[in-house]
C-alpha cells in the first residue's frame, strides 16, 4: 500500500519557478503518483540570510518506496539540477525536504522523519497547511495549523501563485 509523503521543494538560484516544476515532473516520474502540489511561496533565506529569496512549495507524494529510497530520489532530483552541497544553508539551485512520510517516525544518520525543525519554519508550515491543515504530526500530535498558529518564525512567506 502506498505512503503519503510530503516533500518541500526550495530554490533561489536561476529561473526558481522553472526549477520547481523540474522537480515536480522528476520526481512524479521517479518517486510515487504526485496527488497535489501546493502553490508557490516567497521567502527571503533562512540561516544564512545574505542570499537571494527561496522560492518554496510543499508535494503530496503517493510512493511505493520506502523512506531512504525516496530521500535517494531527492537527492538525484537535486543532483540533476546542479546541487552543490558545500556550505549549511547555501544559496542552491534546488533543495528537496522529506516533511513527513506517513505517520512514520524515523531517524538514522542520513534520514530523520518527521523533518526536525519543520515546527519551527514558517515556509515548510504554510504551504503544507495548503494541502493537509488537518494533518496530525506524529510525534506532536498538533495539526499542521496548529503548528503554523504556534510557529514563532518571524519570516513572512508570500504566496505567489494560485
Amino acid at each position: 500500500m502506498p505512503t503519503l509523503a510530503y516533500l518541500l521543494l526550495g530554490s533561489n538560484l536561476g529561473d526558481r519557478a522553472a526549477r520547481l516544476a523540474q522537480a515536480r515532473h522528476d520526481l512524479a516520474a521517479t518517486a510515487g503518483r504526485l496527488v497535489a502540489a501546493s502553490a508557490l511561496y516567497e521567502t527571503a533565506a533562512w540561516g544564512l540570510t545574505d542570499q537571494p529569496a527561496f522560492l518554496n512549495q510543499v508535494l503530496a507524494i503517493e510512493t511505493d518506496l520506502a523512506a531512504p529510497t525516496l530521500l535517494a530520489a531527492c537527492l538525484a532530483a537535486e543532483q540533476q539540477q546542479g546541487r552543490e552541497r558545500q556550505v549549511r544553508w547555501a544559496a542552491r539551485t534546488l533543495d528537496v525536504d522529506i516533511l513527513l512520510f506517513g505517520q512514520e517516525i524515523l531517524a538514522t544518520p542520513t534520514l530523520t522523519v518527521p523533518h526536525p525543525a519543520l515546527p519551527a519554519r514558517r515556509f515548510a508550515l504554510v504551504p503544507l497547511a495548503e494541502l493537509a491543515p488537518q494533518l496530525r504530526h506524529p510525534q506532536l500530535h498538533q495539526t499542521i495549523s496548529e503548528l503554523l498558529s504556534a510557529c514563532t518564525d518571524p519570516l513572512p512567506v508570500q504566496r505567489i501563485t494560485a
